[in-house]
């Protein structure tokens, strides 16, 4: 499968433009998404539970990439999606969004992002200590009002991935531990406060998960423990959310199962677990982000300067770098790249693509097979949507780039470039 499309005079497209003519039009670096694999996407997961006569949500988790024109596509395909912070929420909110359909994550909410929450109407807050279930009473205490709640559990499972991105394994700062007891005393507590309607849980085992094996143990502990939590306490879960995590293609060393035939066989296995039970499934929810938005996302870059040293391989630069995307630098992350114009012609070196930004650490790709290239020609990294601009910094001064929508031949601007006067408007004189 081909990470990128090209026309019919060879040149890279994108939402079927041309990812030169988007360049030459709004600049670069430049984000741009192809809505329709957005699309695609949402509607392949919400097919995997038609098919299988489950219900189920799927909650775009937009850590991943968040500006009010993502949360309007995903409003039109009848998805929810979570936040994790208070600007995340008036993001949300901003785009019309509806606030029932938002679920509020985080290891650390504040009083006043809680606050802010249920104010605005947030459908589902989904406690991860004890510090945020004695917060979210206040609130609600002093709001005078209710609302459903997911408990965050970390079911001792650790998935094959990054050890920054793990989340699921009893060693972590997210979610009450199952196995040392804290999970059933959170449920007991939150079952005993008439203000908060506990609706379920949530797990979330880690990022870019390849495998099965890690869900499905998940769903087993998951299972396991609202069995006794039903048979002991009488609690009776109308929601299990299983989280995210699923892995996308970012190079061609990368064979992932397709996102929504993973999700598949993991509701295969809640099926066959609670056929054993003889007990109907709950609302199943998934939080998927990187899966939704990576693929679907490409940076542009303008080669700059080029450094040869005898016996090392070159260095090439663009116009962007660690700036509008950390993950290199941060993960060691992997990524490929084409030129816009005539992306297929065979490679005759292998470079170093450096970024602009004042570290040695940036370096983009590491070993990236090009043609002749020269100052000026456009590159195309792929599948950059997922932790990219969100992750964006003003690192060295450096404004950060715009974002462009194309779909269906047209393109359009959704987030502007950050101009110098942006940068400073918040500086105050000494």
């Amino acid at each position: 499968m081909s990470l990128y499309t090209v026309n019919n005079v060879n040149q890279v497209t994108i939402g079927g433009l041309s990812a030169t003519q988007l360049a030459r039009q709004y600049g670069t670096p430049l984000q741009v998404f192809d809505v329709t694999m957005i699309r695609n996407q949402i509607q392949a997961f919400q097919k995997e539970f038609e098919d299988r006569g489950i219900r189920g949500i799927v909650s775009y988790a937009s850590k991943a990439f968040s500006c009010k024109a993502i949360y309007q596509v995903v409003k039109q395909e009848h998805a929810h999606s979570d936040v994790v912070s208070g600007g995340e929420i008036a993001t949300a909110l901003a785009a019309g969004f509806p606030s029932t359909s938002l679920s509020f994550h985080g290891n650390n909410k504040s009083l006043a992002e809680l606050n802010f929450a249920v104010q605005k109407g947030v459908g589902t807050i989904i406690l991860d200590n004890f510090h945020e279930l004695e917060l979210l009473d206040q609130v609600l205490n002093e709001n005078n009002t209710q609302i459903d709640v997911l408990l965050r559990v970390t079911p001792g499972v650790s998935a094959h991935t990054h050890s920054y991105i793990q989340t699921g394994q009893t060693d972590s700062k997210f979610g009450f531990d199952i196995d040392s007891g804290q999970a059933l005393k959170a449920m007991r507590l939150s079952q005993n406060n008439p203000r908060i309607h506990l609706r379920g849980i949530h797990a979330h085992i880690g990022s870019q998960i390849f495998e099965v094996t890690g869900f499905k143990l998940e769903v087993k502990k998951l299972v396991n423990l609202l069995t006794n939590w039903s048979q002991k306490y009488q609690f009776t879960a109308d929601i299990l959310n299983i989280g995210g995590g699923f892995g996308i293609k970012y190079t061609h060393a990368d064979d992932p199962l397709a996102p929504e035939l993973l999700l598949g066989e993991i509701l295969d296995e809640l099926q066959v677990q609670y056929s054993k039970l003889g007990q109907p499934i709950p609302t199943i929810w998934i939080e998927p982000g990187r899966s939704i938005v990576g693929p679907a996302g490409f940076s542009l870059y303008t080669i700059g300067s080029r450094k040869d040293v005898p016996g090392l391989s070159p260095y090439v630069a663009v116009d962007g770098g660690m700036g509008d995307n950390i993950r290199p630098a941060l993960y060691q992350a992997d990524y490929e790249a084409v030129l816009a114009e005539n992306p297929n012609q065979p490679p005759i070196e292998t470079v170093r693509l450096a970024g602009k930004f004042c570290e040695s650490g940036d370096i983009l790709i590491n070993h990236l097979p090009l043609p002749t290239t020269k100052t000026g020609d456009v590159l195309v990294m792929l599948a950059t949507g997922a932790y990219g601009y969100s992750m964006a910094s003003n690192y060295n001064r450096n404004p950060r780039p715009a974002v462009v929508f194309a779909e269906n031949s047209q393109a359009q601007l959704v987030i502007q470039r950050e101009t110098y006067a942006d940068m400073i408007q918040n500086d105050l004189d000494y």
